[in-house]
């Protein structure tokens, strides 16, 4: 699911070939019908996945996935059905709603259950659960759950992993891990892992590599380094400049917050100057 070209861009196509696939799919008969509604669903999943992390329309995003849902239904394929559950997960978790979370996520193994899980699928879900544990205030469960998801994926397992889940490997949960250890105030540990984390990431990883920078830019804020946390939220819009991503923009708006207490600094007028340009000024007013 990497792309070349901006995902606010690309969403209206992916839309239109769901319109596509939603005309013919009445008209069309097994096995083409499920082949055709496993397409559908893929689409749809990555339609929401932009909708929710790129362009942060959650409510919008709930509605496509729900759609994914039911064309993963109609193909009968309980991993796909998986993922899209624990991606509907990510909504009530990132709004503070831990019981609306742990309910998907409980759905969400349950159909993996169902299927052929791979060990990177299992991680995949443990990681998934992480975050949601870390935004709804939990770190330590969310610190168990990734160790979890370490001893899965060093045990492996004799099922592949589903040619359309490209968007995780141990690197991508080396992220998780350091972005909870930094809301858990490992401030050392978090740093040791994002930079493993940064060397790790391959090239075409370039949103993530924006929330990377981001989440070192708030680990160097919490250990009273603003200078260093300049540095890596400028790295982070440098990022940000080519591949436009909303969740990397709200991590350097939250090291932002966190300079306060330098905001006379050089360091931080400075960044200020990169931050408040016209482009990210109106956009987020916006939101």
């Amino acid at each position: 699911m990497y792309w070349s070209v901006a995902p606010a861009t690309l969403h209206p196509a992916i839309l239109e070939h769901t319109r596509l696939g939603c005309s013919l799919l009445p008209e069309t008969a097994d096995p083409g019908r499920r082949i055709l509604a496993a397409a559908l669903a893929e689409s749809y999943l990555l339609a929401g996945r932009i909708e929710f992390f790129d362009i942060q329309q959650p409510e919008r995003a709930s509605e496509t996935l729900l759609r994914a849902l039911q064309s993963a239904g109609e193909a009968d394929d309980s991993l796909l059905g998986s993922a899209i559950l624990a991606h509907t997960a990510f909504i009530p978790g990132w709004a503070g709603n831990r019981n609306g979370a742990v309910e998907r996520m409980a759905a969400a193994r349950t159909y993996a259950r169902r299927g052929t899980a791979s060990a990177e699928f299992w991680a995949w879900l443990d990681a998934v659960e992480a975050e949601c544990e870390t935004r709804c205030g939990d770190t330590r469960a969310a610190l168990n759950l990734i160790i979890h998801a370490e001893d899965a994926l060093a045990a492996g397992s004799e099922h592949a992993t589903p040619e359309w889940m490209d968007w995780f490997s141990a690197v991508r949960l080396a992220a998780f891990k350091g972005n909870t250890q930094l809301k858990a105030g490992h401030i050392p540990q978090a740093r040791t892992t994002l930079l493993h984390v940064l060397d790790g990431l391959p090239p075409e990883s370039d949103k993530q590599r924006s929330v990377v920078l981001g989440d070192l830019a708030a680990v160097e804020a919490a250990d009273g380094n603003p200078q260093q946390a300049c540095h890596y939220a400028l790295r982070a819009l440098d990022q940000l400049a080519i591949t436009p991503y909303a969740t990397g923009m709200d991590r350097v708006r939250d090291v932002r917050r966190s300079l306060a207490p330098w905001q006379n600094e050089q360091c931080v007028r400075d960044l200020d100057d990169r931050l408040y340009d016209w482009g990210t000024t109106v956009n987020a007013l916006q939101r």
